[in-house]
């Protein structure tokens, strides 16, 4: 398949071409090889960690609320200050992960995160809480680009986007672990007792990551000098199709932090009245976007990067609309929808992101981390915004306008290919 059928850059494809000159003997891992589990396992528990403390209080918004006497929109800010942290500091915290090594800076990352999500149960108010979250945010930031990275250096081509889908198949099980436990322990115990839980269970995935995860073997050190990230940064946003993935995973993740920052809220009002125990189980819709992130891979084998983002826009769209009926079971298949379609499209994009990228990976994954995560505190506080003022429809039509973005991005990507693929012929 050529750049133009991908959508990828002439830039792309002399990689490919140098890596098909490859020799054999490429150390890198590749499924089946020496570290390659242990490597996936260290990665899907840092996957876990990662979503399950930066949503911790997203299942919990309407016991905050209820406990601190504040409004939908005000309680969402527990969870935008954690996301925001992280899209402001992802791009600082790749620069570290350049000097300092991947491994190095995701293990701090952890240890920092963990430490305050500890911490987060005893916030005495809702400006506290929305402070601690903004920190652990910000420390989490080192996690998601450094370990792209990671996986760009230390793992064949081939194998990018079924290992990239690994790592997005943990932050779907973090994310859902994290929901449907909270649940189930606030219910019983209140919120504050439920977020101590998740501290407890990220301070054993951290472990287990730093004992599981190989020592780097082709991280070079860069530079920390202001000059070079700026130019690095410039040169990357200057790239039409990194500029596309961007805002492709920032719209994805505005439907996805809309969504679910605010099903609370309907779940638990009339016609469902739902106990808080089972509005936490929704959240075990996670595990379809385990299953589709983790097979994004034979997506784009069978129909391309661009094919493949039409699929998941297109699943994520049909889920939004479905979840309007009035109907438990409907909701249900919508919200099943959504998070296929959206796990799906962040797993194609980000790979994408490590593919096209030939140098300054952390930085190229830490610009798509920001985009992405300013889009789920767009998503959070516009959604819940519109949920005040014209309840789930007003949610879904959030969500809508964010999907027609993705599709029309996606359509500039293929005229663009187009155009790219005239004067070859030529």
């Amino acid at each position: 398949m050529t750049p133009a059928d991908t959508g990828a850059s002439t830039t792309v494809g002399a990689a490919a071409s140098v890596s098909a000159s490859a020799p054999v003997s490429d150390s890198r891992m590749t499924p089946g090889g020496p570290g390659y589990r242990r490597m996936s396992l260290a990665l899907f528990l840092a996957g876990v960690a990662t979503f399950a403390l930066l949503y911790s209080t997203q299942a919990l918004l309407p016991l905050i609320s209820g406990d601190m006497g504040v409004t939908a929109g005000d309680a969402s800010w527990t969870v935008a200050a954690a996301t925001g942290g992280l899209a402001v500091f992802v791009l600082p915290m790749s620069a570290l992960s350049e000097r300092f090594g991947r491994r190095t800076v995701m293990t701090a990352s952890l240890a920092v995160a963990v430490t305050v999500g500890l911490l987060v149960p005893f916030a005495p108010s809702l400006p506290a809480l929305v402070a601690l979250r903004a920190v652990q945010g910000a420390a989490l930031a080192g996690l998601p680009a450094s370990a792209t990275a990671y996986l760009a250096e230390e793992v064949t081509p081939k194998a990018l986007v079924t290992a990239i889908g690994l790592f997005v198949a943990g932050n779907s099980v973090g994310g859902m672990s994290g929901r449907v436990i909270t649940g189930w322990v606030a219910q019983e115990w209140g919120w504050r007792v439920a977020v101590g839980v998740i501290g407890v269970v990220a301070v054993a995935c951290a472990v287990a990551f730093r004992l599981l995860l190989p020592a780097p073997r082709h991280f070079t050190p860069g530079s920390l000098r202001p000059h070079v990230l700026v130019r690095t940064v410039r040169e990357h946003l200057a790239d039409p199709l990194l500029r596309r993935l961007y805002a492709i995973g920032a719209l994805f993740m505005t439907v996805f932090g809309g969504v679910y920052t605010v099903i609370g809220y309907r779940l638990t009002e009339a016609p469902f009245s739902l106990p808080q125990g089972i509005v936490g189980s929704i959240f075990l819709v996670y595990l379809v976007g385990t299953v589709s992130a983790s097979t994004a891979g034979r997506l784009v084998g069978r129909l391309g990067r661009r094919g493949a983002l039409y699929l998941a826009g297109g699943t994520t769209a049909a889920g939004l609309l479905l979840s309007l009926a009035p109907s438990l079971p409907l909701v249900l298949l919508g919200l099943v929808l959504i998070t296929a379609g959206f796990f799906a499209g962040h797993a194609v994009a980000s790979s994408a992101v490590g593919k096209t990228a030939t140098h300054g990976r952390a930085q190229a994954s830490a610009l798509y981390q920001s985009a992405y995560y300013i889009g789920s505190s767009a998503g959070s506080t516009v959604g819940a915004t519109a949920f005040h003022a014209a309840g789930w429809p007003g949610t879904v039509g959030v969500g809508v306008l964010a999907v027609l973005g993705v599709v029309t991005i996606t359509i500039a990507g293929t005229l663009a290919a187009r155009t790219q693929r005239r004067p070859a012929a030529a």
